[in-house]
């Protein structure tokens, strides 16, 4: 591996012209291409398996005018204090809205509230309900207009009125004030780091490219392969992320090989045999935890991990080919200033500095390190043990937002529940036609055909007893009269425990009430379908951690040859993991410290955040095992005792590793910014758990366990060295092959020193050859001739 990636970076180095014009290339061809693709139309959110998405397709089959999918918008109307909305004025205020929205582009239908009885019991608050042919993604800017300007002009007369629902999603994604943010954080650390605008620019350079190319990529298949604006947010945070990180070990590397007195292209070619070996199998990892994700069994996950994974890929490839081909267009100008001046290049790895002092100190105290990371990080992980999960919804948006003022205002009106109905689903066409097809048989009663209005109104009377439920809409039949739909309205919020509970009760009911009527059910809607997400997710969480970790540990045994470096990596990432979550319950769920970072409503943790979590933090966390831990098997292997190879790690590494983790928080800080809720958890707990892996596990920890055990870190048993394959991480073969060259060089040098010698002597002694002048006699013994002299 590190000789032929070696020969990658002499070749990119040699050939720049070839490399920058390729990578050019490439970022026009998928740039046109984003510029002419179609928007992205996204096919809605999937959970197949579930009972939720079991019944939305039933409603989709049974109920082909109305999708399940289509986006809806509920706008609500707040008479003014001591008004009432059925108000002459204010009734026809209301009506003129509702007219102006049932004719606006794209819509399905626009209820009245006064002929649907949508109206609170003290008057003052009344809602209508919009629902439109097409999702959420795919209405049109006339569309939105449309409602727009009819809630302002319902304003106009002094009526309150705010909307939510899917239709007023702006559709999220970046704003481009939190990659401004990272990034200028991030040239602010690459310049201390490195003490060169242009080693510092580099790494941003290359890495805005890449993240240029996975965008563009990724807008160009978006309406092929269904991507959502999430997914690009989630493709540039890590894309940005690690494509800085990644070139940023390159760079420092060929400065550490320029300070050894190699010539630049050497130099080149060894930073990319050496930390190139690194990047490869570090960001190898990362791919893997996201496409892991695909274990979950939730295709939007699936497209985010994939593109993500891509973005990764994409990073790796530019670290070892673009970087390189810069550092041939500009050699000496990522060198520091004092270097270029004098011309003199001071290795800085063979210098005290802070990485080797902190390394010492843990060596002189490993258990006390050890034990007050482990306790700090565990006493972090406590809260954890209190998660719920849920999936956020316009609670949790801020008041600044008409979607949480209409929340707002319904709650108060109509019931914490009302912002979650649950939907039921009653299939009398199965049983009908189980029926009828024993009745051919001869095995049933005619009598017993199913009655499915009879049955439907008895499906809702028992789920309208139930405790926690406050009403239960009328049944709502098809064309073909065997499926009927109606809504159940809770008495508690759509986030709290209660409802899970309520949902969990009337599913519990469901074969009583089946065999009493003949007739099936399903429970769906937005908050059952939360539910069952969650379920699904922590069902889905130990499986995914089995298959992630599990392969990452072979990854890893593979890279260091050591039984006991992978595990400890393993669990040090699992203390870090379990840390970040309890800090993300704690702020966004249990609301410490949330006023700081804009969260105005604390609620259940996004469901899929235990996943994202794992997934993306493992495979960074593993980017500073083999960063930092890959440093200390090369001095091992090249003969350093155990505590001598961690310093040697940790004076060449640490502060690459420091300077990377900063950069990674500072991307992943900016993203708490967003206005997106999702957005913001998955950034901070991001931040979070990088500062805990990096710091506290890999700085840490890490030395602390490998100075206890010692020579015992990288045993291996003689029969798996023999079946693992040898990738040489460590550059081993690129150590013996500058050595044996160095070697030849030296033979060479003393061959011609030996020459120019005896030719002197003998021109000062005898002036002649001996085997030329036979009266000079015989040669003495071991006096070379001129034939082996001039060999």
């Amino acid at each position: 591996m590190a000789t032929f990636l070696y020969r990658v970076g002499r070749l990119a180095f040699r050939r720049r012209w070839y490399v920058a014009l390729v990578w050019a290339a490439v970022l026009a061809a998928v740039g046109l291409g984003a510029l002419k693709a179609p928007g992205a139309s996204d096919d809605g959110f999937s959970m197949p398996g579930i009972e939720a998405q079991k019944a939305f397709d039933l409603m989709e089959q049974r109920f082909p005018g109305a999708t399940a999918d289509g986006a809806t918008a509920r706008v609500v109307f707040v008479a003014p204090s001591g008004e009432k909305v059925t108000a002459t004025e204010n009734k026809r205020a209301v009506e003129k809205a509702v007219a102006d929205l049932a004719h606006g582009p794209q819509v399905a239908s626009a209820v009245d509230p006064f002929q649907a009885k949508a109206i609170s019991k003290d008057g003052s608050t009344a809602y209508a309900s919009v629902t439109y042919k097409v999702a959420a993604n795919d209405l049109t800017d006339a569309g939105k207009t449309r409602l727009e300007r009819a809630i302002d002009t319902a304003r106009d007369s002094g009526l309150t009125v705010e909307a939510g629902g899917s239709a007023m999603d702006d559709g999220g994604g970046p704003g481009g004030v939190a990659e401004v943010i990272g990034v200028a954080i991030a040239a602010v650390v690459l310049l201390i780091t490195f003490g060169s605008l242009a080693a510092a620019g580099l790494p941003l350079l290359t890495a805005l490219i890449g993240v240029g190319v996975s965008m563009a990529t990724i807008l160009t298949l978006s309406q092929a392969l269904g991507l959502s604006t999430t997914t690009g947010t989630l493709a540039m945070m890590l894309g940005l992320a690690v494509g800085i990180d990644y070139a940023l070990f390159v760079v420092s590397r060929y400065r550490e090989e320029r300070a050894k007195g190699r010539a630049p292209q050497e130099a080149a070619g060894l930073a990319v045999g050496t930390a190139g070996s690194a990047v490869v199998f570090a960001g190898l990892t990362v791919v893997i935890a996201l496409a892991g994700l695909a274990v979950v069994g939730i295709p939007m996950l699936t497209k985010m991990g994939l593109a993500a994974a891509g973005a990764v890929v994409v990073a790796v490839l530019i670290a070892l080919t673009l970087v390189p081909a810069f550092l041939g267009f500009w050699p000496n100008a990522v060198l520091r200033r004092r270097a270029r001046r004098t011309g003199r290049i001071e290795d800085e790895g063979t210098r005290n500095n802070g990485g080797s002092r902190w390394a010492r100190f843990v060596l002189r105290r490993p258990l006390p390190v050890l034990l007050l990371g482990v306790v700090g990080l565990g006493a972090l992980a406590v809260p954890m043990t209190a998660l719920q999960l849920g999936m956020p919804g316009d609670e949790a948006k801020s008041t600044s937002t008409t979607e949480r003022r209409a929340y707002d205002a319904l709650a108060e009106a109509f019931g914490p529940g009302f912002n979650g109905p649950l939907t039921v689903v009653v299939d009398a066409k199965g049983a009908a036609d189980a029926n009828g097809a024993a009745d051919a048989n001869g095995a049933a009663d005619p009598k017993g055909t199913v009655d499915p209005k009879r049955a439907a109104e008895t499906v809702a009377q028992q789920i309208g007893r139930t405790e926690g439920v406050i009403s239960v809409s009328p049944p709502r039949f098809n064309e073909a009269g065997d499926t009927a739909v109606f809504q159940v309205v809770p008495s508690t919020s759509p986030t709290d425990e209660k409802t899970k509970d309520l949902v969990t009760t009337i599913r519990g009911e469901r074969p009583g009430v089946e065999s009493e009527t003949g007739a099936t059910f399903e429970v769906t809607g937005t908050t059952a379908l939360n539910i069952d997400i969650s379920d699904k997710v922590q069902a889905a969480l130990i499986p995914y951690l089995v298959v992630v970790v599990g392969l990452a540990i072979v990854l890893l045994l593979v890279v260091f040859r050591s039984l006991l470096v992978p595990l400890k990596a393993a669990l040090g990432f699992l203390l870090s993991v379990l840390a970040s979550l309890g800090v993300v319950v704690l702020v966004f769920q249990q609301g410490h410290g949330a006023g700081l970072l804009g969260v105005e409503q604390t609620g259940p943790i996004m469901s899929l955040m235990p996943i994202f979590l794992v997934g993306i933090v493992f495979g960074l966390a593993m980017d500073y095992e083999v960063f930092l831990v890959s440093r200390m098997r090369e001095a091992y292997v090249h003969g350093e005792r155990p505590g001598e190879a961690i310093t040697s790690g940790f004076r060449h590494s640490a502060r690459v590793v420091v300077a990377a983790a900063l950069i990674m928080i500072a991307v992943f800080a900016g993203f708490v910014g967003e206005s997106d809720s999702m957005i913001k958890m998955i950034g901070f707990g991001l931040a979070c758990a990088v500062l805990f892996d990096a710091f506290v596990v890999r700085m840490a920890i890490v030395p602390a366990v490998l100075a206890l055990l010692g020579d015992r870190a990288w045993w291996l048993p003689k029969w798996l060295d023999r079946l693992l394959p040898n990738v040489d991480v460590e550059g081993e073969a690129l150590s013996r092959r500058q050595e044996a060259d160095q070697e030849a060089g030296q033979e060479v040098g003393q061959e011609a020193d030996r020459e120019a010698g005896q030719e002197a002597g003998q021109e000062a002694g005898q002036g002649t050859d001996p085997q030329a002048d036979p009266e000079a006699g015989p040669r003495p013994a071991g006096t070379p001739g001129r034939e082996v002299a001039r060999t």
